[in-house]
């Protein structure tokens, strides 16, 4: 495509010839961004290239597509609306360039209505809405700042003159209707008071040069009609940015298969919800897609154009209220589990589960009935395995997906949980939940916060009510570990190193309840077993065996042992768990000595 104009470029994304892809992500620039697009502008600054996809008539009804955003409120604005293309009509979509032509429309087409700092999100005043301006008479001209030109968002109020003062800032919007920049801007600048301010005149003159006369606007248009083309320069153009997933792309192409729904918010809600309904997640759209695909059972769930047919997305659409409702139940399950977006360390864990719960029908009941506690456990102990053991749900996951689907489909519904039949199916392609001697002994090596340890812990302590918030809470508190406290101690230099992994590592660590964490603070083990932190001698010796706290010293100095002993305790109760028999292999492998953490 030939080089041209912003206006003529805006020019067309208001006629609507120019539209958005549903595998564009929403805006996310701030008015700074978009401040410091405009000052690239008129410095003359190269602004990027674009890529434009030129869809034919018949290519443009298969799939959805969305308007450019020009006056953008956070609260009640903040998405792009449907664009509504007439049957036949062609369109060209911008598969690159998004963010950037977004802020020029809102910029010289629109308006900005971003939150005010410390205000609440609810309050309708708390989003004022501003115009973008160019102050014509103040302003560095040094061009080694971050900006040359002072671009704002401004109220009406804010960019009106006090009386008597001159009209100092410059509403962008009405360059596009000065006729030239000789006659025409001469008369604005007279009738304004400013035609004896030369600073005024040079800088609207850049204005309108960047917009209207210097052809700063540079795409390449790909036109041949193949989508999964489309989407793999898709994918190539933004992978130096915010990397989009095939499941972005395809929910594109899935929308307006729906008919009743809109796909997009459908999705974006059920994200929104997974995350909030219970503790803080971070499940994704591609979380949401996958479990859809096996949940309605395409035999094939890869991410490929091929599985987002027009049937199978009617189908899903058929089906969508229970795949919402299976995939928040089962979110829901992984919460009471004790999870958060930090330790649930595989996502994808929620797909067999939420398959699960939705071919037996489970309802809310089966998160607190007590009838259905014996196969909730059944699934804690198998989501806690998967997590603890390495490459589960990394490599080849559709293929896990596929054979974890099959063996739910055919056990029985009245077996529960089928624990034995998902390891047959996994254990054939390399993902089987059996563990070695080494790793047992390597997870207790694990450190505090480390990816896997919550996990470990939650396994080692199945009694703990995880539905309530938990810590990983060292028993000998780390800042009691400092290389002044150390010394004190009279701990030599050598050995503060072996100290200071100690602590940190799985030995000293246990879960706790938040408050009662926050309360302990930084107190020795025996200070806070004695303290009032028991409302009874019997509650305080029941967490202490739970614990394995009976092993606790009475002092400092018997820290390390300490560690040494309660790492074998944890090692052999974690080999019961995972059923690994000792062995004399097993023993030769041990860790006697100081512990490793």
């Amino acid at each position: 495509m030939p080089p041209t104009t912003v206006a003529r470029t805006l020019t067309a994304i208001q006629q609507r010839r120019y539209v958005l892809p549903a595998i564009q992500r929403e805006f996310v620039w701030d008015a700074e961004q978009i401040c410091l697009l405009f000052d690239s502008l008129l410095r003359g600054y190269p602004i990027g290239s674009f890529l434009f996809w030129a869809v034919d008539g018949e290519q443009a009804q298969s799939f959805r597509f969305y308007e450019f955003i020009t006056d953008y409120h956070e609260l009640n604005h903040p998405y792009a609306p449907i664009a509504h293309i007439p049957v036949g009509s062609a369109v060209t979509a911008v598969l690159d360039g998004q963010q950037r032509l977004t802020a020029l429309n809102i910029g010289l087409y629109g308006s900005l209505a971003e939150r005010l700092p410390r205000k609440w999100a609810n309050n309708p005043d708390a989003y004022p809405v501003k115009r973008l301006h160019l102050d014509l008479l103040h302003g560095g001209d040094n061009e080694t700042l971050d900006t040359r030109f002072r671009f704002r968002f401004l109220t009406t109020e804010e960019a009106t003159p006090a009386e008597g003062e001159p009209t100092g800032w410059y509403l962008v919007s009405q360059i596009l209707k000065l006729a030239n920049s000789g006659p025409a801007m001469v008369g604005w600048l007279r009738q304004n008071g400013l035609i004896d301010h030369e600073r005024a005149y040079e800088r609207l003159h850049a204005l309108y040069h960047a917009v209207c006369e210097r052809e700063a606007m540079n795409a390449y248009q790909e036109d041949g009609q193949d989508p999964n083309t489309v989407l793999d320069i898709f994918v190539r153009v933004n992978s130096g940015g915010t990397q989009l997933s095939y499941s972005d792309l395809l929910l594109s192409m899935a929308t307006n298969q729906w008919a009743e729904l809109d796909a997009r918010q459908e999705v974006r809600n059920l994200v929104d919800d997974l995350n909030g309904s219970a503790r803080e997640m971070s499940f994704s759209r591609d979380n949401v897609l996958k479990t859809a695909l096996v949940l309605i059972d395409v035999p094939d769930v890869r991410f490929n154009v091929a599985n987002f047919t027009s049937a199978n997305m009617a189908e899903l659409e058929k089906q969508w209220s229970g795949v919402r409702n299976a995939m928040l139940l089962a979110a829901r399950l992984l919460a009471n589990f004790g999870f958060t977006a930090r330790t649930l360390t595989a996502n994808s864990v929620i797909i067999p589960l939420a398959y699960y719960l939705y071919r037996r029908g489970a309802t809310e009941t089966y998160l607190t009935g007590g009838s259905h506690s014996a196969d909730r456990a059944a699934i804690r102990t198998w989501v806690l395995r998967s997590l603890v053991k390495r490459g589960i749900w990394g490599s080849g996951l559709d293929g896990v997906l596929t054979r974890q689907r099959e063996a739910i489909r055919s056990a029985p519904a009245s077996a529960g949980w089928p624990t034995d039949a998902l390891e047959a199916a996994m254990a054939p392609i390399g993902k089987s939940l059996s563990f070695s001697p080494a790793e047992i002994g390597e997870l207790t090596q694990l450190q505090y916060n480390s990816p896997r340890t919550f996990a470990v812990l939650a396994l080692l302590y199945p009694g703990l009510d995880l539905s309530e918030q938990f810590h990983e809470d060292h028993v000998f508190p780390r800042a009691r570990f400092s290389a002044s406290q150390l010394r004190r101690h009279g701990v030599p230099e050598e050995k503060r190193v072996d100290y200071g992994v100690a602590v940190n590592g799985l030995a000293n660590l246990q879960l706790l309840r938040g408050p009662v964490n926050i309360a302990k603070k930084d107190s020795w083990p025996w200070e806070w077993l004695g303290s009032d932190a028991f409302h009874s001698a019997a509650a305080r010796e029941q967490y202490v065996v739970q614990n394995d706290l009976d092993l606790l010293p009475e002092s400092f100095d018997g820290f390390l042992e300490f560690c040494v002993a309660r790492r074998d305790r944890l090692e052999r109760r974690l080999r019961v768990l995972l059923g690994v028999p000792e062995s004399d292999e097993a023993e030769s492998d041990g860790h006697a000595g100081t512990p490793a953490g």
